[in-house]
């Protein structure tokens, strides 16, 4: 059995969700003590909890440590199955870093998934469902297993309360992925998404995106979001190129001004159009893990965040991988996966 410990790098959630998912993919048991022992309330939180037992139900897993608080788990792996499941989180947290929790054990298998979930939609603090949607999972299909997800309704902080539906086609081989350059900018948009708060706050949002950044004024809009159990205000920047497509998000909350929102997105898309580099800081981490289940391969990044430092350590524990970082010039980074 590996034992891991959950303090290590960012000392959060990531380890705990990156373990379980590699626990179905391997049949490797493990052990993991101080759980998220990095956070102001360690241990397991509900969001967490219900990846540990989405992932039980999906990979027949024996788990002990399963309650709310616990700095410990054991998890043990049985067979993967494909199936229809579901899965609520129950408060607010995220249901993205759920679904990614299992996801990669669905990939390979012979038969088709179909999987709806229930939380957070639209998270500070996890990648939003128009990250998955739009940035990750057309890179997966790239790579082999496709995956198409739906959005039927928007949870935002602190409510919850979102839904959305995934079908997983699986590849019965992950394919080998290049990404080291981003091709044409192809089209730029932002979407100011707002959910029972008065019209002004978008608004002031839109005049700041409109005067910050020099696109056309089409390209810039704002959707009031009628199917949310909550109030909420996200701002989403999507820049489509050749071959990648880039998801930026800013979220607005109580006591930050609008101005301030519109602010912060308008800053990371100009920082990520400078850098150059089409593999954005959020999208980094994210790739490490199909790409070690797969063939490897290669992208260029910006520098390595304490993310991908953790799942470095992480993932070689279970596959045979050997993970480079190749500095290339001011502030960009050539990432190699390979085989060992």
């Amino acid at each position: 059995m590996i034992t891991i410990d959950g303090s290590q790098g960012e000392g959060g959630g990531q380890i705990l969700r990156s373990a379980l998912a590699l626990s179905l993919i391997t049949q490797q048991p493990f052990h993991m003590v101080k759980v998220r022992a990095g956070r102001q309330r360690p241990g397991l939180m509900r969001q967490h909890l219900t990846a540990v037992r989405a992932a039980a139900q999906v990979g027949c897993a024996q788990v002990e440590g399963d309650t709310v608080g616990s700095t410990e788990l054991s998890f043990r792996p049985g067979a993967v199955n494909a199936g229809v499941y579901k899965f609520t989180v129950g408060t607010a947290g995220s249901a993205t870093l759920v679904l990614q929790t299992v996801l990669p054990a669905l990939w390979t298998l012979s038969s088709e998934s179909a999987l709806e979930l229930e939380g957070g939609t639209h998270n500070p603090m996890a990648p939003p469902f128009d990250f998955l949607a739009r940035c990750y999972l057309p890179l997966m299909a790239r790579m082999g297993p496709n995956v198409s997800a739906e959005l039927h309704s928007t949870g935002f902080y602190p409510a919850g309360g979102g839904r959305f539906s995934v079908k997983v086609v699986p590849s019965p081989q992950l394919a080998r992925l290049e990404l080291l350059t981003r091709g044409d900018v192809l089209e730029q948009s932002i979407r100011v998404l707002s959910s029972q708060l008065p019209r002004h706050v978008a608004g002031r949002e839109l005049e700041v995106l409109k005067e910050l950044l020099d696109w056309n004024a089409n390209a810039i809009r704002v959707e009031s979001v009628e199917n949310s159990p909550g109030p909420g205000n996200c701002i989403i920047a999507e820049v489509r190129c050749a071959n990648v497509t880039e998801v930026l998000t800013a979220f607005g909350e109580k006591g930050l001004r609008a101005e301030m929102v519109a602010q912060t997105i308008a800053d990371d898309v100009k920082r990520y159009l400078a850098a150059t580099v089409p593999v954005g800081e959020h999208l980094q981490d994210q790739l490490l893990l199909p790409m070690s289940m797969g063939k490897g391969g290669t992208f260029l990044t910006g520098p390595l965040t304490g993310h991908t430092r953790s799942q470095m350590e992480l993932i070689p524990r279970f596959l045979p991988v050997k993970f480079t970082a190749e500095p290339k010039g001011k502030d960009q980074v050539l990432f190699h996966v390979e085989k060992s």
